[in-house]
């Protein structure tokens, strides 16, 4: 990964529906060039996958995590990210080991999502924070 290839990446975290000629120009680099960076990228697991991010008026959070010794993170965390509510799940470093981001309905929705986590056997404690305001970096 090259300069250019960051400098895609970046107009493309901020929108991703930006048009491959738009890039180009601010990039100043041909539609072709970005096209075939982006379909690398995509291909070699730089770019994950492209993503909306709302403003829905959901309540949206941080629930850390803290499991049990010897649980192995990687299967909580894979079957956290199926629960619907959650947009990321984080395996951190840390007195929590894994984090999720939710965007839940409300409080409630939010408050059931920790009881779900508690229930599993490997989770210890939970920790939670409300996210109050966003900003794209």
């Amino acid at each position: 990964m090259d300069d250019l290839d960051r400098r895609i990446l970046s107009i493309l975290r901020r929108d991703a529906r930006t048009p491959y000629t738009e890039i180009a120009d601010r990039v100043g680099t041909s539609e072709g060039t970005v096209r075939n960076r982006v379909d690398r990228m995509t291909e070699e697991g730089v770019i994950e996958r492209f993503t909306v991010t709302t403003r829905t008026g959901n309540v949206k959070a941080m629930i850390e995590i803290s499991v049990e010794m010897n649980v192995n993170t990687d299967e909580v965390g894979q079957r956290m990210v199926e629960w619907e509510e959650v947009d990321f799940v984080w395996q951190v470093s840390g007195e929590e080991d894994v984090v999720l981001v939710v965007d839940a309905v409300d409080t409630r929705a939010v408050n059931e999502l920790i009881t779900k986590a508690r229930e599993m056997d490997e989770v210890k404690s939970t920790k939670t924070r409300l996210i109050l305001d966003e900003r794209l970096g």
